[in-house]
């Protein structure tokens, strides 16, 4: 049987009605969807003051452990009481004064520290742990001292140290934390001079 003209004209309409009905029901583009839209990452920094340092007047430090769920804590430290604790490690892992050091490893570290440097240096990362003092009340178990072991950063730490740095952050077990700020944590004030700032990808604080 054939179709009239009329007829085919409908049924050629009715067929580019569906195909348009069907082209309009899938998903458009987001219009933000491309990475270069996207906010730039954060990260968080410390920013700790140099007291005695003509290079740079300041350093950044980031976390070790950034991962959520993570066991370890940050904790503000006293630089002194740090390195004394660290100097009664006796594991042939305890460091000369920088002014010993070879001239390369001080400008190495000197570099690895500038804040001009894309790349933020990780704070350092310490275990402590208590042994009995010297003396009649050690000897009794009265008195005990702090043994500090970096597992990494002594470096960076003890040229942050001979560049003036006062106080600075340092990350351990939260098991150990306690007993960190015990022995070696900052004072008060310390907390207003050195804050965690929020610092994106494009290196902007």
């Amino acid at each position: 049987m054939h179709l009239s003209q009329s007829t085919r004209s409908v049924s050629a309409l009715l067929t580019r009605w569906r195909i348009f009905a069907s082209l309009s029901s899938l998903p458009l583009p987001l219009t933000n969807s491309s990475p270069a839209a996207a906010p730039a990452c954060a990260e968080t920094v410390w920013i700790v003051p140099l007291l005695q340092h003509s290079w740079y007047d300041h350093v950044r430090l980031k976390r070790v452990f950034v991962a959520d769920g993570t066991r370890h804590q940050v904790v503000l430290v006293d630089v002194r009481k740090l390195l004394m604790c660290a100097d009664r490690d006796n594991t042939d892992y305890v460091l000369k004064p920088v002014a010993e050091w070879h001239g390369g490893k001080v400008r190495g570290i000197r570099e690895f520290l500038d804040p001009e440097n894309p790349r933020v240096p990780q704070m350092p990362y310490v275990t402590i742990s208590t042994r009995r003092a010297p003396g009649v009340l050690g000897w009794l178990g009265l008195e005990r001292e702090g043994v500090v072991a970096f597992r990494n950063g002594q470096h960076r730490a003890r040229y942050l140290a001979d560049a003036g740095a006062r106080w600075f952050p340092v990350e351990v077990h939260e098991r150990e934390a306690a007993l960190l700020r015990e022995i070696c944590g900052a004072p008060d004030d310390a907390r207003t001079a050195i804050r965690p700032v929020s610092l994106n990808t494009a290196g902007g604080v």
